[in-house]
């Protein structure tokens, strides 16, 4: 029986045909939306979305479900504590769209400069105002803050030293092993900064990083862009900070933004001359859709057929493990299955696992993470099987 694919947004067709080439099911509906994945996904196998929301409702409701693939960077649209609880494997396409984003953060930059979009609307509407778009301050010797030097982040700096830029970047740190983000220089940054673009994830600790207190340490008439997370900017916060500083922005997203490809749009945003936005189209060029279309077809090639996650984002970064067992031993039935036993009588929880063969298929070496250690009379016995040809046991 084929595996069932759902596509729920736009993906181009030469890559559909190539999942069909893996022998799946593959079917393409890119016009759902949050309330019809809950009954299109009850019986898919694999759901590949972009910005479609998978909510809890569709996990819950799904039989088959065990792989969703965002096709770009992020997962912020999938609630992954409901896919956890059901032991669904969350991939996505990390860095596959960044030129594209880093492309349209310059584009609205320089949009902000010159005007850009004023100047087609007066064009349009039979209004010629040159003095009005004269006046552009240009971007060489400018300092740009680009905050959150990721794949996208890195982009964007190229670009930037190409045009001749003064650059600064705030980035992730590392404390204690663990990566965070430490926007602690905030304030020495952001003061130095005559535009600043965003690119960060949306998490815990960026949520409304862009506050009443933060648009205090921009300069008078700086430019801010931010073609990330929507929920980075306090938005009633910025159009205070619009007020007062006359600052200047450009989104690609915003709260409230439609879920469906097509309609009506209401912000609060809209009427303010001081505010550009985009319609969420940061990777949405050609090139990058193929680029992440291809990386979505090959994280299901692997999947398929070796069981293999590319780029799994919901595997536990730590676990309750403390204690490291290795084996190695011939690769041969009920080998291993006797060391398993043996662990599961004396009640030891394993919490991870892996075997890995020797070229030429005699010899194999299985690691396991344990909750607990095992005794010296395991060890004894495991090391009495002739077929066990070494056992090391260690605090992880």
């Amino acid at each position: 029986m084929k595996l069932k694919v759902l596509i729920a947004d736009k993906f181009p067709e030469k890559y559909i045909n190539q999942m069909k080439d893996l022998d799946l099911d593959v079917t393409y509906e890119p016009k759902l939306g949050e309330k019809d994945l809950v009954e299109a996904a009850k019986e898919t196998d694999i759901l590949v979305v972009r910005s479609t929301v998978v909510s809890e409702e569709t996990i819950k409701n799904s039989s088959n479900l065990n792989l969703i693939i965002r096709a770009g960077s992020g997962v912020n649209n999938i609630n992954i504590q409901a896919a956890n609880r059901k032991g669904i494997y969350v991939a996505n396409c990390p860095g596959m769209n960044a030129v594209a984003v880093a492309e349209l953060a310059f584009g609205l930059m320089i949009s902000l400069d010159r005007l850009i979009p004023d100047n087609v609307i007066d064009f349009r509407n039979g209004v010629w105002n040159k003095n009005k778009y004269s006046k552009g301050k240009g971007l060489k010797g400018k300092t740009l803050g680009i905050i959150g030097v990721g794949a996208i982040g890195k982009e964007v700096a190229k670009r930037a030293i190409a045009f001749g830029m003064s650059v600064y970047g705030k980035d992730i740190t590392r404390i204690e092993g663990v990566q965070i983000k430490d926007f602690s220089e905030m304030d020495q940054l952001l003061p130095l900064c005559d535009i600043i673009t965003i690119h960060l994830p949306a998490t815990p600790e960026t949520k409304g990083l862009f506050n009443k207190n933060m648009f205090k340490y921009m300069k008078d008439g700086a430019l801010l862009i931010n073609t990330s997370r929507q929920d980075i900017i306090v938005e009633e916060d910025l159009i205070e900070a619009i007020k007062e500083k006359n600052l200047r922005v450009a989104l690609d997203v915003f709260k409230g933004e439609p879920e469906s490809k097509s309609g009506e749009v209401k912000s609060t945003l809209q009427d303010n001359p001081n505010i550009y936005v985009t319609h969420h189209i940061g990777a949405s060029t050609e090139q990058a859709q193929d680029a992440v279309a291809e990386e979505t077809v090959n994280i299901i090639r692997h999947f398929t057929r070796s069981g293999i996650i590319d780029h799994w984002v919901n595997r536990a970064k730590l676990t309750d493990a403390r204690y490291q067992l290795v084996v190695k031993h011939y690769d041969k039935p009920g080998v291993l299955a006797s060391v398993l036993d043996l662990i599961k009588d004396n009640n030891i929880n394993i919490e991870e696992i892996e075997n890995l063969i020797f070229d030429g298929g005699v010899v194999a070496c299985c690691t396991m993470k344990l909750k607990n250690p095992v005794t010296a009379e395991m060890l004894k016995k495991m090391s009495e099987n002739q077929n066990i040809l070494s056992v090391s046991h260690v605090e992880a």
